[in-house]
């Protein structure tokens, strides 16, 4: 599916790594409330990687201004994973980073305060890459690498659903029960656990009784041998 995005897949990395500052640092030096945000992340360094192409950016941030590139000496703070579906999804369809993490379409990991300051910073910008290309280096790169990743995006809808009908259908033939049936059978099993309960209780009352009242054959020779004395 990753080969819808092609326009993009055949660009080599380093071109892509320019492209994206580009974006980037046009976007953020529009808008003067998100110099806060980026100050905030100032010498943070992220390691991205598209899995299903193989292409690793870093990109930091430096005086208000991103930086991306191929290659870093530095460790990075957070390490962000994804498939070129799954970025798409992230930048085009403008997805929420929480839900695709919680999707398992992206993976975030390392430092905590980073990764969070960097949501926020993508929450607040809002960037509409399909325009922002389209602006930036025209209808015809902009807007065909706009129009595959938006296409990616349908395709992966469709098998997302289609995934979910085939599941249903699965269940269905499998005989699970409907919302209906498990009520009723979790009705039942909780009032066998009811009735368990109290029979329970009722054996334990029994064993203590039993347990309170003297035994018949200790008595008889009690009285027997009292009997004796007597004589």
């Amino acid at each position: 599916m990753s080969l819808m995005f092609l326009p993009l897949r055949l660009i080599p990395a380093p071109v892509q790594a320019v492209v994206l500052a580009t974006v980037l640092d046009l976007f953020f030096s529009r808008d003067e409330k998100l110099t806060p945000l980026l100050d905030e992340l100032e010498g943070r360094v992220f390691r991205i990687e598209v899995r299903d192409t193989g292409a690793v950016f870093w990109m930091g941030f430096r005086a208000g201004r991103p930086w991306v590139h191929t290659a870093c000496d530095r460790a990075a703070d957070v390490e962000i994973e994804a498939t070129t579906a799954g970025f798409a999804r992230l930048c085009f369809a403008r997805e929420d980073p929480d839900d695709l993490v919680f999707q398992r379409v992206l993976k975030l990991s390392g430092d905590s305060e980073a990764m969070l300051r960097f949501k926020k910073l993508l929450q607040t910008a809002d960037i509409d890459w399909e325009r922002e290309l389209r602006a930036g280096f025209g209808e015809y790169f902009g807007g065909r690498v706009a129009r595959a990743a938006r296409a990616l995006v349908e395709v992966e809808n469709r098998v997302s659903k289609a995934s979910h009908e085939a599941l249903r259908e699965c269940l269905r033939d499998m005989d699970i029960p409907d919302q209906g049936r498990f009520e009723a059978w979790q009705a039942g099993v909780e009032e066998a656990a009811r009735s368990l309960t109290r029979l329970k209780r009722r054996l334990t009352r029994l064993e203590k009784a039993a347990a309170g009242q003297p035994r018949r054959g200790g008595q008889r020779k009690a009285g027997s041998g009292s009997r004796r004395d007597d004589a």
